[in-house]
C-alpha cells in the first residue's frame, strides 16, 4: 500500500471554506480548481487540472473519489455561525454546531472537500469534474478520457453523513420549434405559440400517472423556458419551448422519447445527449463497506433514491464497477438562498470516507 498522509481537521476545514469563499458557478471553476490543486501539491500528491478544467489527482484505483466543482449561481456571505433550534428541528444540525453557510457548501463543495481529504489521508483517486450542473462536461470528458475503468466509484453530492444514495433518474432535455404564419389575432387558426403549448399538454397527459406512486417511480415532465412571438419581419409567429423530462430506473430513454415525440402534430423537437438512470444494489462491495463505516462512526446507514440527476449517472452506464453517492449536507438545500453545511457532519463524512476508502484498498489488495 502506498504512503498515506494525515490532513489535521483544522487543515481540512480551512480547505472547504476557502472553497466556499471561492466563487465556482459552472463555466468559472479555474480559481477553485487552483486551490485543490494547491492542496494536493502541499501534502505530496501530483495534481493538475486537465483538458476541460477537471481536477485529477491519480492515485489508487481500488476507489475513485469524484465529484463536482461547480455550483449553481448565487452569493450567499460565506460565515460560521452556531446552529438554533430551528436548524435541529430541520434536521440540518444539532443546536449549538457549528454552521457553515454559503453557496455550494451543500451541493457539492461541501462532498468535494470531503474527498480531497479522504483521498490523500487514504492515498486513492480523486478527479473534482467542472459544470455538473449544466451539461455534466467534465464527467463525460473523464469517462472518454480515462484509459481503465476504476474498481469502484464514490460519487460526491449531498445525502447526509449517514445516507447512501444508490439511485438516480435518469434527464432527457429538448427544445420544441415551430413557425405559423402571422395573422390577425381574431382568427380561429392556432398559431405556433399555440401549437407548443398543445404539444406540452399533449406531453404531460401521457405521462401523468398516480399521485400515490413514489416520484422515483414516475416520469416528471417541466417546461423550462418558453419564447414566442411575431417575428421581426412581421411575417410569422415563432415558438420555442424547453422542456426535460426526468426517467426512472423502470423505463428507458428512448421510449420517453418516442412518447413525447407521438404527441407532436406540428413542429419539431430536438433532443441533447441524454443521461440515463441509475439504480445500483445495496449489496455491493462499496454499498456494504459504507454502512460498515458509518456505524463504526456512530451513525445508522440510510439507503437513499435521489429523485433528480447526477454525474453518477454518466459513470454506471460507461464503466461496469460498483458505486454510490455519498456527501455530507442536508440535499433540501441544494441551490437555496440559505445553504449550510454542518461542520461537524462535514467531519464525520470524512472518516466515513476514509474507514471506506481504507476498507476498499485492502479488498483489493
Amino acid at each position: 500500500m502506498e504512503d498515506t498522509t494525515d490532513v489535521s481537521l483544522e487543515a481540512a476545514r480551512d480547505l472547504l471554506i476557502d472553497l466556499v469563499a471561492t466563487p465556482s458557478p459552472s463555466g468559472e471553476e479555474e480559481a477553485a480548481a487552483e486551490r485543490l490543486v494547491e492542496f494536493f501539491d502541499a501534502y505530496g500528491r501530483e495534481a493538475w487540472t486537465d483538458a476541460v478544467g477537471n481536477v485529477r489527482a491519480p492515485a489508487d484505483d481500488a476507489v475513485l473519489l469524484t465529484s463536482h466543482v461547480d455550483t449553481v449561481p448565487g452569493e450567499i456571505p460565506v460565515r460560521v455561525d452556531a446552529a438554533d433550534a430551528a436548524d435541529e428541528d430541520a434536521g440540518i444540525a444539532t443546536a449549538g454546531a457549528e454552521l457553515l453557510w454559503g453557496r455550494g457548501s451543500v451541493d457539492a463543495t461541501g462532498p468535494l472537500a470531503a474527498m480531497a481529504v479522504a483521498a490523500v489521508r487514504t492515498g486513492v483517486s480523486f478527479v473534482g469534474v467542472v459544470q455538473e450542473e449544466t451539461s455534466s462536461m467534465g464527467a463525460r470528458h473523464l469517462v472518454a478520457d480515462r484509459e481503465a475503468e476504476p474498481d469502484a466509484v464514490v460519487n460526491g453530492e449531498p445525502s447526509g453523513a449517514t445516507g447512501i444514495t444508490l439511485g438516480y433518474r435518469g434527464f432527457l432535455n429538448g427544445t420544441y420549434v415551430a413557425t405559423s404564419e402571422s395573422g390577425h389575432t381574431s382568427r380561429p387558426e392556432p398559431n405556433a405559440i399555440q401549437h407548443a403549448t398543445n404539444w406540452w399538454t399533449g406531453v404531460e397527459a401521457a405521462f401523468e400517472q398516480d399521485d400515490d406512486a413514489p416520484v422515483f417511480e414516475r416520469v416528471t415532465a417541466k417546461p423550462v423556458a418558453i419564447d414566442g412571438g411575431i417575428t421581426e419581419d412581421g411575417l410569422s409567429v415563432e415558438a420555442a419551448l424547453e422542456a426535460q423530462l426526468r426517467v426512472p430506473p423502470s423505463m428507458d430513454i428512448e421510449t420517453v422519447r418516442e412518447t413525447a415525440e407521438a404527441e407532436l402534430e406540428i413542429g419539431t423537437v430536438s433532443w441533447d445527449e441524454p443521461i440515463p438512470p441509475v439504480m445500483e444494489s445495496p449489496r455491493t462491495e462499496v454499498a456494504r463497506a459504507f454502512r460498515a463505516a458509518i456505524r463504526a462512526e456512530d451513525g445508522e446507514p440510510r439507503l437513499l433514491r435521489k429523485t433528480g440527476t447526477s454525474d453518477m449517472n454518466l459513470y454506471a452506464d460507461a464503466w461496469d464497477c460498483p458505486m454510490v453517492t455519498y456527501g455530507p449536507g442536508n440535499s433540501e438545500l441544494d441551490h437555496a438562498p440559505d445553504e449550510r453545511l454542518s461542520l461537524p457532519e462535514f467531519d464525520q463524512s470524512i472518516a466515513v470516507l476514509e474507514r471506506v476508502a481504507t476498507t476498499l484498498r485492502e479488498d483489493d489488495e
